[in-house]
């Protein structure tokens, strides 16, 4: 199947011979689904915090953050390309739609129109505003990451998203002198990150009195995966070379794993809001930080009790502790199991990745949301499922699936050591069977890619998973341009 080229090409990128041969068996057989138990939902899966539980875990992670290490890394490599695609369908079929219209109805709204009106002094044709809008010729909207688009309008000028997220960060991933960040991004747009932190960086120091540190990575060619054509046979390029893709967002979990603190938030690039409507943001990452610092504590102390003799009443407060706050109720065989075997079980479970996932109400938008599944040793286990793993042809979870009450808006607080301060292997807690098959297009012929398991859905499968609800309002995603008109990116 692999040719001496080819294994030339495979050692160059650090990937394995195996690697090829199970992503070509993934190919061939698919991926299995999922199989979900029931939606999570509040108080059976999903934690709702009164006002006096955010009170409680915010005055927890603020007595908390100064001994820790705090960390916020913000996925920031995507191209904006999806969010212009109404005003691209304008530019070449040269006539409005929906979008597009309102978009030149409400052009003065937008933060980035006074940048764009410099280049254009006199509004010109809808052709030429589009085209100086995005393509290279002007600013190059349609080809820029979002982290580098002008998002929102000040007295003092605009942000793009980057910058929100380090005014945010400056509340609750720091402790008070310093703030780190880490930002993922394509190669191609590395040096224009670089450049705009070199810029901004002097201005937010000064006025937050912080000291801002950033790094970026990349997503590394070993977590590509080969591409196949409709056989399930090697795709390969005019020179006869393997067509490698990037693998999703489940890539940067080798980005994650290469990271080193004590708390990681994570969040979307695009879900940000101006200062105005900040508070609300800042409250609950601070309550998701607090409630999750007092989880490790308990795992802590349930680890040392672990190591000496332990009663049944103990084992049985495991395991109430361990289906409330770390998403896994043990199956029917649970009772059948020996002292010996149960303990063992804790020692596991409290040994691992730990994560806090805020939750929205589902108000339509596309998506995974929180289900607890069944997994290979009958446990019931909580997830983050997105629509493509389920068969919805099976009529019972397709019921189960749209029955969901709650929605992933990417807001989670990971704790990725041991109760030693060890870093874990994150690679050791993905479940691999749970990536995605797609059919895409190479120079006009039809192929199949892969994706990995996704960063917060397979990918973390084996962690420690807590849903919170959180406020809707903390959830303000920018997927099409027009949404930049929502109140909550109005300034």
């Amino acid at each position: 199947m692999l040719t001496e080229k080819d294994k030339i090409q495979l050692e160059k990128r650090k990937i394995s011979e195996q690697e090829i041969i199970q992503q070509v068996d993934y190919f061939k057989q698919g991926f299995p689904w999922m199989k979900l138990d029931q939606a999570a939902s509040i108080g059976h899966g999903i934690i709702h915090l009164s006002d006096a539980d955010v009170s409680h875990y915010v005055k927890r992670f603020e007595d908390a953050k100064r001994t820790l290490s705090i960390l916020k890394m913000v996925p920031a490599s995507g191209a904006a390309t999806r969010m212009f695609k109404s005003l691209f369908e304008h530019l070449s079929e040269s006539k409005p739609n929906k979008e597009s219209t309102i978009f030149f109805d409400r052009l003065s709204e937008f933060a980035f129109a006074p940048e764009l009106k410099k280049l254009l002094p006199e509004w010109s044709t809808e052709q030429e505003i589009l085209e100086n809008l995005l393509l290279n010729k002007g600013l190059d909207y349609g080809s820029l990451p979002k982290g580098l688009l002008s998002f929102h309008y000040y007295e003092d000028g605009v942000r793009t998203p980057l910058e929100e997220h380090l005014v945010e960060a400056v509340e609750y991933a720091s402790d008070g002198k310093d703030a780190y960040l880490h930002f993922t991004v394509s190669p191609e747009h590395r040096s224009r990150f670089d450049a705009l932190v070199k810029k901004v960086l002097p201005k937010l120091e000064e006025k937050h009195q912080i000291k801002f540190h950033i790094s970026f990575s990349e997503q590394k060619p070993s977590t590509d995966t080969v591409a196949v054509d409709l056989d399930n046979n090697l795709f390969r390029e005019a020179d006869g070379s393997l067509l490698f893709r990037p693998a999703g967002h489940g890539a940067l979990l080798e980005n994650l794993n290469d990271l080193d603190a004590d708390l990681i938030f994570i969040k979307n690039i695009d879900n940000v809001v101006p200062d105005k409507l900040k508070d609300s943001t800042i409250l609950y990452k601070k309550a998701l930080g607090g409630l999750l610092v007092e989880i490790l504590d308990k795992l802590k102390m349930y680890s040392q009790t672990l190591k000496g003799q332990v009663s049944a009443s103990e084992l049985h407060e495991m395991q109430e502790f361990a289906s409330t706050y770390l998403g896994i109720q043990p199956g029917k065989s649970w009772d059948q199991h020996s002292q010996e075997e149960k303990v063992a079980l804790f020692k596991k479970i409290f040994n691992r990745p730990t994560r806090i996932c805020g939750v929205v109400k589902n108000t339509g938008e596309p998506g995974g949301g929180p289900f607890w599944c069944r997994d290979q040793e009958g446990n019931s286990t909580l997830q983050l499922v997105e629509s493509a793993q389920v068969n919805m042809a099976d009529e019972s979870q397709k019921a189960i699936f749209i029955g969901s009450t709650h929605f992933n808006p990417v807001d989670l607080v990971c704790a990725t050591k041991d109760v030693n301060g060890k870093p874990f292997d994150l690679l050791q807690y993905r479940d691999m069977s749970t990536g995605f098959i797609t059919e895409k297009t190479k120079d006009g012929k039809k192929l199949k890619a892969q994706e990995l398991p996704g960063l917060w859905n397979g990918a973390m499968a084996y962690w420690n998973t807590i849903f919170v609800e959180v406020p809707l309002d903390t959830f303000n995603p920018v997927k099409t341009v027009i949404d930049l008109l929502r109140p909550a990116h109005q300034n």
